[in-house]
């Protein structure tokens, strides 16, 4: 019985793994937090006859004992989210604590994820940084997750959803000030892949473009 943590193509399907294309032809159960995504992933790499099951922030908590007394039956399972890393602003937590407590064997299958994509290639000194994923939708919330954050005077990654981006950019202007560097990344490896650099009081996007946002405040101070 075995967990696998399969990371998965953020939007290039060629950025897999051997070892990820391996595990997924090999375990009989596939947990998929979109299993129309998943779908396209696996019939590029003709991976056929997979047991696919939706995992997602909305079951996760209903399924659970499900997918562990599978687990403890022998099964050998696969996790994996939209597209990334699973766990990182995805759902999976639940499921790995469970799994650990139950001495359930897990293996991190590592791949490519939206921030360490774009860390590379921002400019700004990455050695250290801090991965801060959404913050809250409200507009007060957020810009008090700002101020605490800029206290820590480093590197910040965020993710933001399409419908948000835009009162994020403002909220960074607010408590960072307009002269902070930012770069922001859209439809990373994608065709489309955009990556836009400058001051924040500078952006200049188009909000009514699809796909999320990734976000990297330069506040090395």
């Amino acid at each position: 019985m075995s967990l696998y943590i399969v990371s998965t193509p953020i939007g290039n399907l060629e950025d897999i793994t051997v070892r990820a294309i391996n595990t997924l032809k090999n375990v009989e159960t596939i947990l998929a937090e979109d299993t129309r995504k998943t779908k396209i992933l696996l019939d590029r790499y003709d991976i056929r006859e997979k047991k696919l099951i939706p995992y997602f922030s909305g079951n996760e908590k209903r399924i659970l004992n499900s997918v562990i007394n599978m687990l403890k039956e022998g099964k050998e399972i696969a996790l994996v989210s939209e597209a990334g890393t699973p766990l990182i602003s995805d759902p999976g937590y639940l499921l790995v604590k469970r799994a650990i407590e139950e001495n359930i064997k897990i293996f991190s299958i590592p791949g490519v994820t939206a921030f360490t994509t774009l860390l590379p290639v921002s400019g700004f000194p990455v050695s250290s940084f801090y991965f801060a994923g959404f913050l809250s939708n409200k507009k007060i919330k957020k810009r008090n997750q700002l101020a605490d954050l800029k206290t820590l005077n480093t590197v910040i990654v965020l993710y933001e959803s399409v419908h948000r981006i835009e009162d994020t950019i403002n909220a960074i202007n607010d408590v960072f000030g307009s002269e902070t560097e930012i770069v922001i990344g859209r439809e990373l490896t994608k065709k489309y892949e955009e990556i836009i650099r400058g001051k924040v009081g500078n952006i200049k996007i188009n909000f009514e473009k699809k796909g999320e946002f990734c976000i990297i405040i330069n506040f090395n101070k």
